[in-house]
């Protein structure tokens, strides 16, 4: 495979991987949305769906380690293909916690009364945000952006601690929503990791740019003494 035909398969992983955001970004919002309005038709979809994040990222798999395979790319390719392996996964475990929050939904039913959390709203938009920015990073190998998204997870876990807090509260002035409260506290658990694997591709576009793990940081640039 000459130079051109490689630049032009690692072009099309990439966009593939994005493709396979938006899958994952498609089924957190129907998830919630599921749940807020109690839509059992939405929860069996998205639930069903997952099947076809699964097999995206497993064909993604195959696409990189047949181009590692057969290309033994160095430096930065290899970088590149490792971070979509690896990104890969993180949206095919996000796509599960999705799927997590349909399931909830089906388990609580049409005809619950308790309300859900309006925190929950906040973490999934937060969550989505953060996976939009976090392949945008990647597309433009942003590593300013990569470090707003990381910098953005403390939010979710605030939100995450304020919510469990509400609903252990609820749950002492009213055992009747305990049962529903224990499933709104595993949605919790849901969203607060969408956040922490949004924040793992960060740290993954980091590692392309930079061949480092870890929050960028720029370096110190010496001051100019006139």
């Amino acid at each position: 495979m000459v130079r051109a035909d490689f630049d032009r398969s690692l072009e099309e992983l990439e966009a593939e991987l994005v493709g396979l955001g938006e899958m994952v970004e498609k089924a957190i919002i129907k998830s919630m949305d599921a749940l807020e309005r109690r839509d059992l038709a939405v929860a069996y979809e998205v639930v069903a769906e997952d099947d076809l994040i699964d097999a995206k990222r497993f064909e993604l798999e195959e696409k990189c380690i047949d181009l590692i395979a057969t290309q033994q790319p160095l430096a930065i390719d290899l970088r590149t293909l490792l971070a979509v392996l690896h990104i890969a996964v993180e949206l095919e475990r996000m796509g599960d916690y999705a799927e997590g929050i349909g399931k909830i939904c089906m388990i609580i039913g049409d005809d619950e009364p308790v309300e859900t959390p309006k925190q929950l709203g906040q973490m999934a938009q937060m969550g989505v945000s953060m996976l939009r920015r976090s392949m945008k990073s990647l597309k433009d190998r942003d590593t300013a952006l990569a470090n707003e998204v990381w910098d953005s997870d403390d939010e979710v876990d605030a939100l995450y601690a304020n919510v469990c807090h509400q609903i252990f509260v609820e749950m002492g002035q009213d055992p009747k929503t305990i049962e529903a409260a224990t499933h709104f506290l595993w949605a919790a658990h849901d969203l607060e990791r969408i956040a922490d694997r949004a924040t793992n591709i960060a740290e993954r576009v980091i590692f392309v740019v930079t061949g480092r793990i870890g929050r960028y940081k720029p370096p110190d640039v010496p001051k100019v003494v006139e």
